[in-house]
């Protein structure tokens, strides 16, 4: 739902600035690389200390080089796979820098030894989400399948409960509980999400295997004649 909705009107939003970008000579990977160190620097340098709410304010003005740099790569017709394939390398190190940065807080000062490891199944669940899809689109299946908590809603409520949980060092009583709260609702979310995949690459596995084996021999022959 939001990939569908949220990034169509940001996408709107933000066509001015990316054209303003083009103007001044910048390139889609020039965007897609500093959007990237902004985030794994946001979330490396604030978040291991406890500060999520300026952590937060730091990747969200990164975060947005996402949508800014396909946006730019789409009005200059430079859409290629070598660009996709960069944006897509480098949002999965912005997402470990995320969670890793959880992680190293509860490891330390935040003194949680759960809620580090589940900052780190969020962090590794979300890579394999993200492989299954990958590596079920490249063994020729569609992978037809919404999962429930894909990498912007793992993104969105993550992001936005660290940055009200920071302001529980600006007096705000009891907000602080709201992160663990969210990284257990993306940990399980995730989860859930992975075993829909599976499910689903398994069942279009079994009916492409069963359509194969269904398809007439002359038609084969005659495909492989062409």
């Amino acid at each position: 739902m939001l990939n569908k909705y949220a990034r169509a009107f940001f996408t709107r939003v933000l066509t001015p600035f990316a054209a303003f970008l083009i103007r001044r000579g910048v390139s889609p990977d020039t965007v897609t690389l500093i959007g990237t160190a902004g985030v794994v620097a946001g979330a490396l340098v604030f978040y291991p200390r406890g500060e999520f709410f300026w952590g937060t304010v730091v990747i969200t003005l990164f975060v947005f080089s996402d949508l800014v740099d396909g946006n730019m790569a789409r009005q200059l017709g430079r859409s290629s796979r070598w660009g996709a394939f960069l944006d897509s390398t480098l949002d999965r190190v912005a997402d470990g820098a995320i969670f890793g940065g959880f992680a190293l807080w509860y490891a330390g000062h935040g003194d949680d030894n759960t809620l580090c490891a589940v900052s780190i199944f969020c962090l590794a669940s979300g890579q394999v989400v993200s492989y299954t899809k990958a590596r079920g689109e490249s063994i020729g299946l569609p992978v037809a399948v919404n999962g429930l908590v894909e990498r912007a809603e793992r993104l969105v409520i993550s992001l936005v409960a660290a940055g009200l949980a920071g302001l529980h060092a600006f007096g705000v009583p009891g907000i602080q509980y709201l992160l663990p709260v969210a990284l257990w609702i993306v940990a399980v979310g995730s989860l859930v999400t992975l075993v829909q995949r599976v499910v689903t690459v398994r069942r279009e596995s079994a009916e492409a295997e069963a359509a194969a084996h269904d398809r007439p021999e002359g038609a084969s022959h005659g495909s492989e004649a062409s």
